[in-house]
């Protein structure tokens, strides 16, 4: 049996060196570790490397703002893909206003998706020092709620706005930093309060835990199934998300969770992992069939993997359909369909 070789680099590019074996040389960008979208996408290049597929560099620290654009581009082969990019990009709006509608359009109809999931739940969480009481008490606070460019700060800032009727710079400050930073904006009290994707239990919210005592609040329930925020739910990539109150509690001792029952509510925030719609179909195929095929595995590596709907594959769960312009890629479809799972026709 060939021992697959791997060789990091400290500059934030992961090269996979794999035998002659492999039949492609790809690239794929994703985030910093700790996250499901870099766990995505490094189990694939392990497994990709140890069937022969391909040999996959990834490119770290990226946002998926410029990932997604990346692959659209053909600048990249795979790449982190949150829905509300595609939606974006097709109207040449957010991070794509510089481009316009005509050129957007074109780019996003060259996005197909080899699989969804989640890429967080939007927590709002504060160190208890600081004295905030919830959701109706970020008034003059500063709010740290993403990186300075990406589809999640455009998505903690319209889940603030729905929930309490104000948007940053009127009535709360927004504070950004990118996603590396992150846990050092919060420990080092930078911000008042984080409004950001997280994963049950996952690195970032771990590590502020471990500094101080936290508070996580969940939207409450009226509000939850108002119909404001059922729009917010069904808005591009958006889907309802809730855990029992037993995963929440494995944040740990130092972490208090508020809900008026036994169940979290907020907003999921949903994608996948996408490719140019130029890759081959029996490409696209056997990278999605090598993560279908492996995904007890992704299981094994992270505590928050079962978390985040790798196998969600109805609509609304993932977010699939309806305004969200993204399809499936034809190879990686026929990889769901062969190993028995069913996709919403809307999404083929």
């Amino acid at each position: 049996m060939r021992t697959t070789l791997f060789t990091i680099f400290t500059s934030g590019a992961i090269a996979l060196a794999v035998p002659a074996l492999s039949k492609e040389n790809l690239t794929a960008h994703t985030s910093a570790p700790g996250v499901a979208v870099h766990l995505t996408i490094a189990h694939l290049a392990e497994v990709a490397a140890a069937r022969g597929i391909a040999d996959i560099q990834i490119t770290l620290g990226q946002t998926g703002a410029n990932a997604t654009l990346a692959v659209a581009e053909g600048k990249a082969d795979i790449g982190i893909c949150p829905f509300v990019l595609p939606f974006l990009m097709s109207k040449g709006v957010g991070p794509y206003a510089a481009m316009g509608a005509e050129k957007g359009a074109e780019l996003a109809s060259n996005l197909r998706i080899l699989y969804p999931y989640s890429f967080g739940a939007y927590l709002l969480y504060a160190y208890d020092t600081v004295g905030i009481q919830g959701w109706d008490d970020l008034e003059g606070r500063r709010i740290l709620n993403g990186p300075p460019r990406g589809g999640a700060t455009a998505e903690a800032r319209g889940l603030i706005q729905v929930i309490t009727g104000m948007e940053e710079g009127k009535g709360y400050e927004g504070i950004q930093s990118d996603w590396s930073q992150m846990a050092t904006t919060i420990t080092e009290g930078t911000s008042d309060a984080a409004v950001l994707p997280e994963f049950v239990p996952s690195d970032r919210p771990l590590q502020a835990l471990s500094a101080g005592k936290m508070t996580f609040w969940s939207i409450p329930k009226a509000m939850y199934e108002s119909e404001a925020m059922q729009r917010v739910l069904g808005a591009p990539g958006s889907a309802p998300f809730t855990l029992p109150l037993s995963q929440m509690q494995t944040l740990g001792e130092n972490a208090t969770i508020v809900s008026e029952d036994d169940t979290f509510r907020t907003r999921g925030s949903v994608g996948g992992n996408c490719v140019n719609a130029s890759m081959s179909n029996d490409l696209a195929y056997e990278l999605t069939k090598a993560h279908i095929e492996t995904l007890d595995a992704i299981y094994g590596k992270a505590p928050y993997a079962r978390n985040i709907g790798l196998e969600a594959l109805d609509a609304r769960e993932s977010g699939m359909c309806g305004p969200n312009p993204v399809k499936y890629h034809a190879g990686a479809a026929r990889a769901w369909q062969e190993a028995g799972y069913a996709l919403p026709e809307c999404a083929l």
